[in-house]
């Protein structure tokens, strides 16, 4: 019984770390507008953390639109799929991941990242600037 509970324990523990990672579903939300713009997923391999959108919900979004403001490997490529986070790391003994970049497919411009999950994990600060300049978003956690 006392090994069951270590067991479950455990279990609770490690479920709440993961919640406090930027891995997973996030829905992003229009700064202006309230309504949700796409859902991005978030991924870590070797500690690096990309994401992707995974699904655009603008109401004017076409399924088979292209990132045409993007550059380089990103150009003309499909928006579902795109790679828009790249390269961020987690920042020893902190809850939060920066170094990497954030694309803004709409402009097709880069920003210096910061991730920062807060309210337990539900919600993720999204900072992105360029020099002294830059916006924070938040973003949900899909469930």
């Amino acid at each position: 019984m006392r090994a069951l509970a270590v067991a479950a324990l455990a279990f609770v523990a490690s479920s709440a770390f993961a919640q406090m990672s930027p891995v997973g579903l996030w829905r992003n939300i229009d700064d202006k507008t309230g309504e949700a713009k796409a859902e991005i997923r978030i991924v870590e391999a070797a500690g690096i953390l990309s994401g992707k959108l995974d699904k655009l919900l603008r109401k004017d979004a076409k399924p088979d639109e292209k990132c045409g403001e993007c550059s380089g490997d990103r150009k003309d490529k499909p928006m579902l799929g795109l790679e828009i986070i790249r390269g961020a790391k987690k920042i020893e003994g902190k809850d939060v991941w920066e170094d990497g970049k954030i694309l803004d497919p709409e402009n097709g411009r880069e920003y210096s990242l910061r991730l920062t999950p807060i309210e337990g994990g539900k919600r993720l600060e999204v900072r992105g600037s360029f020099g002294p300049f830059g916006r924070t978003q938040t973003w949900v956690r899909v469930q």
